[in-house]
Parts: C-alpha cells; sequence; structure tokens
C-alpha cells in the first residue's frame, strides 16, 4: 500500500525510505532539499520537494496513501520556511494534511504533535539512541502489521 515519509531528507527519514525499498507498493518521500532527491529516487521513491509548512502540499502528496511516516526532527530543525524553534506547530500542520489526505494510518518518528487530528491508526517510534537503521526496521515492521 503507499506510504509517505515526510523528512525524507533528514537521517532517519533516509533510513526508512530504504528499509521501505524493495517492498511492493508505492513509496513517496517529502523533502526540503532538493539535493536529497537523486539519492531518494535511487532507492526506488517518488520525490516532492516543497515546504514542510505547507499543508496543501503536504496533503497533495500523501494523496491516496494508506501509511504516512513522519519524522518529527525534520519539524524542528533550521529549514527555510521554520518559524520559532518549536517543532508542534509544524507537526500539528503535518497532522493536519494526512488527515485532509484521507492517510489512514501514521507512524510518527520521534515525537507527535500536542492536539490535532488522529488517523484511524498511529503509532510512536522513540529513537532514543538507536541508529537510524534500527529505528527504520521498526518502522517497517510496523508498516508490515494488519493494524497498529
Amino acid at each position: 500500500m503507499p506510504v509517505i515519509v515526510i523528512g525524507a531528507d533528514t537521517e532517519f527519514g533516509a533510513a526508512v525510505v530504504s528499509a521501505l525499498s524493495g517492498r511492493p507498493g508505492d513509496i513517496r518521500a517529502f523533502v526540503t532539499d532538493p539535493g536529497a532527491v537523486g539519492p531518494l529516487r535511487a532507492l526506488g521513491a517518488r520525490v516532492a520537494v516543497g515546504d514542510i509548512t505547507d499543508p496543501g502540499h503536504l496533503a497533495g502528496a500523501a494523496h491516496a496513501c494508506f501509511t504516512a511516516v513522519l519524522i518529527a526532527g525534520a519539524a524542528g530543525d533550521e529549514r527555510p520556511g521554520r518559524q520559532g524553534s518549536d517543532p508542534d506547530p509544524v507537526l500539528r500542520i503535518w497532522a493536519e494534511a494526512v488527515a485532509a489526505a484521507g492517510v489512514r494510518r501514521a507512524i510518527w518518528v520521534g515525537s507527535m504533535p500536542a492536539a490535532g487530528p488522529r488517523p484511524e491508526e498511529f503509532a510512536l517510534v522513540v529513537p532514543g539512541g538507536r541508529p537510524p537503521a534500527e529505528v527504520a526496521a521498526e518502522v517497517a515492521e510496523l508498516d508490515d502489521r494488519h493494524r497498529l
């Protein structure tokens, strides 16, 4: 089933795309760094470059996806378009965008917004100092489950 990784141009996001590659189904990657496009496409992902604070662009990229993997670290770094150091407003934008796109399952890596819509199924994966490949394997295992 189609999956989108928002923040795929982070270390954890790229590891998640790698862990999901080679499986059946559409893998999409949403990035702000145009330099990340080539390596993610080489993994088989369809890549959208855009503003992580634009709910319309995010919802359009996530349209018809079953799962969204949201890399919270991308909401709190120094990306263009960020306002302030609090990632929670960006995480809420992401939650609203994937809800508007009809995403049924969300896997948050790092943290979830304090408020906002929740899809039918959601899970939180806390990196806790683990290497990106280990976190990505957990995300892929969750995505393979029938229910979260």
